[in-house]
């Protein structure tokens, strides 16, 4: 009877743990769309970083498949992912503050910074882990600075 208990309890804590993480995400569209590039951000620098911290051992292919998914989602077209009103007032999922439509010039701005980092950790992920590391520093920089500005903290 309790091994049945047991295992009736580890499955109604799964389901709900399981609809936490649901209810979390956010219903809009474009803010799932925006959160899954940044997932995708988060994963490639994720490998790059790695290996600049000496965490990873150096892959200069790996380095080099990483830096050219970041460039690739740099050059998506994100414009439909940032509609008025997915803010972190409005969406409680995400971590968008309203500021970022209050000056967007200057997130297109970062944007673009992210990008031109992107391309220069290109040129540099496959030639060695010190030229990835002097590469790092501006890709997590232009990351850091739209992050700073627009994201709020985690709770």
């Amino acid at each position: 009877m309790m091994k049945k208990f047991s295992i009736l309890a580890a499955g109604l804590l799964s389901v709900a743990a399981i609809g936490a993480a649901i209810a979390h995400e956010s219903e809009n569209p474009a803010v799932k769309a925006r959160t899954s590039i940044m997932q995708l951000y988060a994963f490639n620098l994720g490998t790059l970083g790695g290996m600049a911290k000496g965490e990873t051992e150096y892959d200069a292919e790996a380095a080099t498949r990483a830096a050219n998914n970041l460039v690739v989602l740099t050059q998506i077209d994100q414009s439909a992912m940032w509609p008025a009103g997915s803010d972190n007032v409005s969406d409680p999922s995400t971590r968008a503050l309203p500021a970022i439509w209050e000056n967007f010039p200057d997130v297109a701005a970062k944007g673009q910074a992210m990008a031109d980092a992107a391309v220069a950790m290109q040129a540099a992920a496959g030639q060695d882990v010190e030229a990835l590391k002097g590469a790092m520093g501006n890709l997590g920089g232009a990351c850091s600075a739209c992050h700073k500005a627009y994201r709020a903290p985690k709770d």
